[in-house]
């Protein structure tokens, strides 16, 4: 397989056509489904992977995620006097590096660890059981690195487990809050920085085209910890908001497939020349099924390939981190 260079991106005076005030600024995950299709994408995409364990795996916590975020207790959550605050200063109403994280969180790394531990074998099954026994210091300490980007003192072999736990605190706080101010005004709206999340400040894990409704054609960024979609006009990179050298790439066959069949491709590299960043793209206009997380690690080869021109990966993704060689990787028993 080959990365090959298709269309640019539409003109500015088209998007600007179509990306008017009617244009909703916000997609917010559905807390009765958000992990249950993913689970169900993660199982379509396994069959017949080079990667099928895995992803197998990652339907197995994409399993319990649903599950959990539907049982998720009751925790301390931003009041009317923080989102005024953080509408003033334009910053992130649950930042993902300061906010003081309830103790619940880390009882989901062990419940769900603790079932997954039931479902696999071999090494994955002891790691997941010592992940299930491990300590508060240990939990917290993942949780920082993983919430700051870091490499060094994470533990590979059970980052894409504590990640998902929180996701699953995340997600749900974004939707508690956003609950507990209803008929008091949008608690979550832009940020100074649009390049991040405007209810936890994190990076995207990828771009969503949307094909229904009022968002048709529009470009979604997917928070790669609370699930919230934010919307940012194509002709922007998602990482320098530069708009002058912006091309897509994708993966086409090796007999040499044309331009136009590449352009139809379910995910591309959105890639930028001014920053030298990629970030993918899915379009659900081309799959109604697609999902930014699942369909990010089932392409890692896209990732490879664009790395070779030099392109830095922009995207986070728990589930697809590459580390420094300095730990394991992560456990990849349990099938579909």
């Amino acid at each position: 397989m080959t990365a090959s260079a298709t269309v640019r991106v539409m003109s500015p005076e088209e998007i600007a056509a179509r990306a008017g005030e009617e244009t909703p600024f916000l997609h917010w995950p559905q807390r009765e489904s958000v992990f249950a299709e993913r689970e169900m994408r993660l199982r379509q995409l396994a069959r017949g992977h080079a990667m099928e364990d895995y992803l197998g795996f990652l339907a197995r916590i994409a399993h319990q995620q649903q599950g959990l975020l539907k049982t998720f207790p009751s925790v301390p959550l931003p009041d009317a006097q923080a989102a005024d605050r953080a509408a003033r200063a334009g910053l992130p109403l649950i930042p993902a590096a300061d906010w003081p994280r309830d103790p619940a969180w880390r009882q989901v790394v062990r419940d769900m660890s603790q079932a997954l531990s039931q479902e696999v074998a071999g090494k994955a099954a002891e790691v997941l059981s010592t992940l299930a026994d491990a300590d508060e210091v240990f939990l917290e300490r993942q949780a920082d690195a993983l919430l700051h980007g870091l490499v060094t003192g994470l533990d590979l072999a059970t980052a894409p487990v504590v990640g998902a736990a929180l996701q699953v605190y995340w997600t749900h706080m974004l939707l508690a809050t956003r609950d507990l101010h209803q008929g008091q005004g949008q608690p979550f709206g832009r940020i100074d920085d649009e390049t991040v999340c405007p209810c936890c400040g994190s990076r995207p894990t990828a771009s969503v085209t949307r094909s229904a409704g009022e968002s048709l054609g529009q470009r979604y960024l997917h928070c790669s910890l609370c699930g919230l979609q934010w919307h940012m006009v194509r002709i922007k990179c998602p990482h320098c908001l530069s708009g002058k050298s912006l091309a897509y790439q994708s993966l086409t066959g090796s007999s040499g497939d044309s331009d136009s069949a590449a352009a139809t491709a379910k995910v591309q590299a959105e890639t930028c020349d001014d920053c030298g960043t990629y970030l993918k793209i899915v379009h659900t206009d081309r799959d109604p099924f697609v999902d930014p997380v699942a369909d990010d690690v089932a392409s890692v080869t896209l990732d490879l390939l664009v790395a070779e021109t030099g392109k830095e990966r922009h995207g986070v993704n728990f589930m697809l981190l590459f580390g420094d060689g300095g730990g394991d990787p992560p456990p990849d028993q349990g099938g579909q």
